[in-house]
Order: C-alpha cells, then structure tokens, then sequence
C-alpha cells in the first residue's frame, strides 16, 4: 500500500465520521419559558434589558438565538455545552427560582464579571461583534445590579440575603468571639 492510498482512507474515514454525527443533536435552548424571569420580580428598564438580550441572553436565558453553524457537528455540541455552563451559571429566565441569597450573589457577580472584564467572553464577542459592551453600557448594566441588591436589601431580611453557609460560619465567629 502506497502513501497517497493510506492518505485517501484516512480522509475518507474522517468525511464518513463526519458526515455520520451529523445526526447527532444536541437539544436546542429555546423554550422561552419565562415564568421565573428576573423581570417579574425587579425593575429591568428597556436599555437594560436590550443590554442583555445582545450581551447576556445566548448564555443565561432560555432563549439562545443560534447562529448558521450550530446546525453543523461538533460545533452545536460546543455550542450547547456552553450554554449549560451559562446557564448553570446564571439564567436571568429562572432567577426567581434561586432562593433570596442565591439571587443577591448573582447580581454581586454580575458586577464583579463586567468589572473585570470577564463578560461577555471574548470567544463569544469574536464573532458575535455587537456583544461588546461600551464603558457606558458595562456602567449601566453595574448600576442596575446594584439597584436591584438595594431594592432586596429594603425588601428582604439582611439574613436571607446570605447563604446559610456564610451565616453559619458567621455565627460560629461570633460565638467563638462571644467566649
């Protein structure tokens, strides 16, 4: 056997595995189940919420809008593992389903990422272009975030915007403190 045929059976293996788990689909994000949106619950204003429609939405809501190759494997894997993990994250569609301390974490988190730069990912942002946020538009969706902790900070009792770990842990100081 020649070295052009052993090539040729490779390539042709490769097209065949190819084309074969083309089959294979990951399940779409796009149930649009809003029930638990954060909007239900907390101001959103129209700039905001077009902020995190073209910044945020893809990753952290139920609503992912797919470009052209996530119809092609493995791309849609990638593609849909990455937006678990986002939504494992944080999933602005169900964030009245976290418990209060969840829900006060998130919005601390939502700031601190934009502060750092961390969201939206750079791989995101490298082909979804209009995702970049301007200073102004990192500032607004900070501010928000902030004013969201102050309206649960005047709703909620300060204990149940802290998980239980940190409160016990707390109180184990304080008592240690208190001997």
């Amino acid at each position: 056997m020649n070295f052009k045929s052993i090539i040729k059976k490779i390539l042709l293996f490769l097209a065949s595995v190819l084309v074969i788990i083309q089959f294979f689909r990951p399940e779409k994000n796009i149930s649009g189940q809003m029930d638990q949106d954060i909007s239900k619950q907390y101001a959103v204003n129209s700039e905001v919420q077009a902020i995190l429609k073209k910044a945020c939405y893809d990753c952290h809501s139920n609503t992912t809008v797919y470009p052209w190759y996530a119809g092609i494997q493995p791309a849609a894997w990638w593609l849909a593992d990455h937006v678990k993990e986002g939504k494992g994250e944080l999933n602005f569609n169900a964030f009245l389903d976290y418990p209060l301390y969840r829900q006060f974490h998130k919005l601390e988190e939502v700031a601190e990422v934009l502060e750092e730069g961390e969201m939206p990912l750079s791989s995101y942002t490298l082909i979804h272009r209009n995702a970049i946020l301007s200073d102004a538009e990192k500032n607004l969706l900070i501010q928000w975030s902030r004013n969201v902790r102050d309206t649960m900070s005047a709703r909620y009792p300060a204990d149940s915007l802290i998980s239980p770990k940190k409160r016990a842990v707390a109180k184990e100081e304080q008592e240690s403190e208190n001997e």
